[in-house]
């Protein structure tokens, strides 16, 4: 992997953490509530609770959402600075292949 830098790492793995559709989900439900939530999530997805907190753990781990995710107690909240860094990041990747797009003669 040292033959990629670590932004592009980095987005890389964030977009792995976003390929399960329950990962997606979780972040719409937080972003709709706009607050911290405390164990009410898995009463919105059709999951156990077992199976929210893994994917909670990965979105945290990913810096997605942020908070305490251990046991009944857990609250978390959507990290909006890691979601602003992640637009910004996201937007310039397209800009270059749109760039790069533009740029080049169509091949197919």
């Amino acid at each position: 992997m040292d033959k990629f830098t670590i932004e592009i790492t980095e987005l890389a793995d964030v977009f792995k953490a976003l390929s399960h559709p329950a990962r997606i989900e979780i972040l719409n439900v937080l972003a709709d509530k706009n607050v911290c939530i405390c164990g009410e999530i898995v009463e919105v997805l059709p999951l156990s609770q077992s199976t929210v907190s893994q994917h909670l753990k990965e979105l945290k781990r990913v810096g997605l959402i942020q908070g305490e995710i251990e046991g009944k107690k857990s609250c978390y909240c959507i990290n909006w600075n890691k979601i602003n860094e992640l637009d910004e990041q996201f937007g310039d990747f397209l800009q270059n292949l749109l760039q790069a797009k533009s740029n080049s003669n169509q091949c197919c």
